[in-house]
């Protein structure tokens, strides 16, 4: 099999291969690092020229890893798999830096995930480029493989740039406003969100200790099924399509999607019709359906908490992110109102459990992101703009609630050939029911290239 076909082939074929020996882990590495290099060097800032998804590389341990898998029995569940990790997740004696000038730890442990992974047989190639401490949703120092003038999304941006550029097959990432599903969208790679509190956080680079939920990223939704299955101990039950209720969300006009990408919704909404799914639209949930400035606010306060405990140097963060920062300072919540914010929030998430199980309904689908990938370069200018609101006006409210969530390419847009996204949306501990519906979605839809 050629280097390429490797590159290009999911974990669940890959891992077949491994067991059957008819690759070996050294040999599946060499085929993404030939791929990774051709991209060029790791840049701090980027290059209009290079997908940059890369912060550091780790080739030497990636090397001895895979050699010492393939001396080992094939028996667990990633054996070999290379993978990359956002640069939020610890790794015992490797910096950790979150893409920033202002941060420079060296943990002495892995975080939970990593420890995981590692456990399963997962080989570390490096860390990948996040947003500066994951505060946006552009990650401007990396190019999307659609496109190389356009932003590959964020916050986890470098994980799906290396994931649609064939430079892995599997990489974590994280969720505050939606930094497991921006990217996903706009780079045409699948994501889970799990329920919050299902994956640990520890030893994961904080933006909002309150609102981050950690997950894994691949090319589809089964390959996410298989992390997943590793990360949370074992598979929950999943669902079909047939006979499943799915709801248009009650969201739609937030977001004020564009024509693009409301066809592609439009795409998946048939294909749920094709597999025997019944759509449903019941009046809304008695719940505020925009956040108004109640997310910002909780945001920014844990934000500004976090780079106090890391003493972090304000005057070399870029100024989008000192900016959010500087926000959170001057809005200075009181512990009260902090309280009161949050139990608003456990409110309107009962509200929308209430709705889901009065209804009887299985998901609920929109658009994950409202736009196509934008031009990169100007996501760091500052933060408050449009576009910035624009990224996560589908996704945040998700955090909010904690509700899992699964992302998955809707196709491509014929104008400017770039991807569109759909999101699943469950309640409390139905990560595996929208997975499975997910999954079942994305094969009725067929993958961009087909």
């Amino acid at each position: 099999m050629s280097g390429r076909e490797l590159t290009e082939a999911t974990v669940a074929q890959l891992a077949a291969m491994l067991a059957e020996g008819s690759v070996s882990a050294r040999e599946l590495l060499d085929a993404h690092l030939e791929r990774i290099h051709a991209d060029g060097e790791p840049s701090f800032d980027g290059r209009p020229d290079a997908v940059n998804p890369w912060v550091r590389l780790y080739e030497e341990d990636a090397i001895a890893a895979a050699e010492r898998l393939d001396s080992e029995p094939r028996r667990l569940p990633l054996h070999g798999i290379p993978i990359g990790l956002k640069d939020l997740y610890a790794v015992a004696g490797k910096p950790l830096t979150a893409s920033s000038r202002a941060v420079a730890l060296a943990p002495e442990a892995d975080s939970d995930v990593w420890a995981r992974l590692k456990s399963a047989g997962a080989v570390l190639v490096g860390h990948l480029h996040t947003h500066e401490c994951a505060a946006g949703g552009s990650t401007d120092q990396v190019g999307n493989p659609w496109a190389l003038d356009r932003t590959a999304g964020g916050s986890s941006g470098g994980s799906a740039a290396a994931l649609a550029a064939g430079m892995i097959p599997l990489a974590t990432g994280t969720d505050t406003a939606g930094s497991l599903r921006i990217p996903s969208a706009i780079s045409g790679t699948s994501t889970i969100k799990p329920t919050r509190g299902a994956l640990p956080l520890r030893g994961v680079f904080p933006l909002s200790g309150s609102l981050d939920h950690p997950g894994p990223m691949a090319r589809t939704l089964e390959d996410c099924a298989i992390a997943l299955e590793v990360l949370a101990g074992g598979r929950g039950e999943g669902a079909s399509l047939r006979g499943a209720r799915i709801a248009p969300s009650p969201r739609l006009e937030m977001g004020e999607a564009s024509a693009e990408v409301l066809d592609g919704f439009e795409r998946a909404l048939e294909a749920c019709r094709a597999r025997g799914a019944d759509l449903v639209e019941p009046a809304p949930p008695a719940a505020r359906l925009d956040l108004g400035s109640d997310f910002l606010d909780v945001l920014t306060s844990d934000m500004l908490g976090h780079h106090r405990r890391f003493a972090t140097d304000w005057s070399k963060l870029r100024t989008s992110t000192r900016e959010l920062l500087e926000f959170g300072e001057q809005r200075a919540m009181s512990a009260a109102e902090y309280g009161d914010v949050q139990l608003q929030r456990t409110e309107l998430s009962a509200a929308w459990v209430d709705w889901l199980g009065e209804h009887r309904i299985d998901a609920v689908i929109e658009p994950t992101v409202p736009m196509v990938a934008p031009k990169r370069g100007h996501g760091y200018d500052e933060f408050f703009t449009a576009e910035a609101g624009a990224y996560i006006a589908f996704t945040h409210y998700w955090n909010w609630t904690g509700f899992p969530v699964a992302a998955l390419p809707a196709g491509l847009d014929p104008g400017s050939g770039l991807p569109v996204g759909v999101s699943l949306i469950g309640g409390p501990g139905a990560e595996w029911r929208v997975l499975g519906l997910g999954i079942e979605l994305q094969d009725e839809l067929g993958g961009l290239d087909d």
